[in-house]
């Protein structure tokens, strides 16, 4: 049996509280999305790579990557990123040329600023950048439009206070969720490294599996508090434990931030979620059989996420009839999941018409 899986329009965590968002705009310009990436540690300043601080706009990370490797004369192996950065937006973000005993082209900024791409900062490094080591990204959001007048700052508070919904955004699926429709397609008939260079199918399938689970938390409620069986992990970091039993300091450390509610990112390995949180992902596996076990066939090894985020350093400033968001996501956090707990907007919902799951 199949089920036509449609728009999905997962829930929000404000709405009991607040109701339906009302309409708004951002990304109007690339200037209103601002997101700067901190690594939370330096370049050493001596090395065979050579690390470029650079600010970007029109382009995705990847573009980014190919123009840096054309420039370089380099292939694009040779080019190191942590972190998947948005095209409509100005981005700042390291990246590596991998250049053992040779300098970077004379003329390397001047061509690279014809691509969009600004070179603020060069300096060595002995190692290549790894995807994902960066610590956090800093947003900076305008946001327009009748939300702006219709109680948002009242839905921030709540955020700042209660955490976010850790969802992939919908931009992880790509336009009109082609992304999962390719996955689904790979997945069925096996997935290859040839098919998939990048991993995005990977996991575009996995983000959305992810973001079922946690709809069902949402919509249940324990998204923000531990049940029985949960893997827990601690703000800020990868540390994860087991919760057999909930006991009041651990729900306590829950209702601060202190610590989060895990999901899985499906694969192969041992989930350690067991009892109330195990069934949660018992039932993502029976509704998504053909998404899962076209995972584990990939290989793909099992990892968890955590169900919400903090936001760090939050801020709100109104710049007349519009409003400025400051704030920090931990390293894989996405503002669009922040921005659809705030206003409504089409690009905030993803549009899965004609894909089919096992069910």
């Amino acid at each position: 049996m199949s089920e036509t899986l449609g728009r999905r329009d997962w829930p929000r965590a404000t709405e009991a509280e607040f109701g339906p968002p009302s309409a708004g705009e951002y990304r109007l310009v690339p200037e209103d999305f601002v997101v700067e990436e901190s690594l939370g540690f330096a370049p050493e300043g001596h090395g065979e790579h050579l690390w470029l601080w650079i600010e970007k706009r029109g382009l995705t990370t990847l573009e980014a990557v190919r123009h840096l490797a054309r420039v370089g004369n380099l292939p694009q192996r040779a080019v190191g990123y942590s972190g998947m950065k948005d095209r409509i937006a100005v981005t700042r973000q390291w990246l590596s040329l991998h250049l053992p005993g040779r300098e970077a082209p004379a003329d390397l900024s001047e061509r690279l600023g014809e691509c969009g791409i600004r070179v603020l900062e060069q300096v060595r490094h002995p190692r290549k950048l790894k995807r994902g080591v960066h610590r956090t990204n800093r947003f900076t959001l305008r946001i327009s439009g009748v939300a702006v007048q219709a109680g948002l700052d009242q839905r921030w508070a709540w955020l700042c206070r209660h955490g976010v919904p850790n969802l992939f955004g919908p931009q992880r699926f790509g336009p009109e969720g082609r992304n999962l429709m390719r996955a689904r397609a790979v997945l069925a008939r096996g997935w290859r490294k040839r098919d998939d260079r990048e991993g995005m199918l990977l996991s575009a399938a996995r983000s959305f599996l992810f973001n079922e689970l946690l709809a069902t938390r949402l919509a249940d409620g324990s998204w923000q508090h531990l049940v029985p069986g949960d893997v827990a992990m601690l703000d800020g970091t990868a540390s994860q434990f087991v919760v057999e039993t909930v006991a009041a300091d651990l729900s306590e450390r829950a209702a601060t931030l202190d610590l989060h509610p895990t999901g899985i990112l499906w694969g192969v390995g041992d989930s350690h979620a067991s009892g109330e949180a195990g069934r949660y992902e018992q039932a993502l596996q029976v509704r998504h059989a053909a998404l899962c076990e076209g995972l584990e066939r990939s290989g793909v090894r099992l990892a968890r996420r955590a169900l919400r985020m903090r936001l760090d350093h939050p801020q709100l400033t109104y710049e007349g009839d519009r409003l400025r968001l400051d704030f920090s996501l931990p390293r894989g956090g996405f503002a669009t999941a922040v921005l659809r707990e705030l206003i409504a907007h089409p690009t905030l919902t993803l549009a899965l018409d004609g894909i089919h799951a096992e069910a």
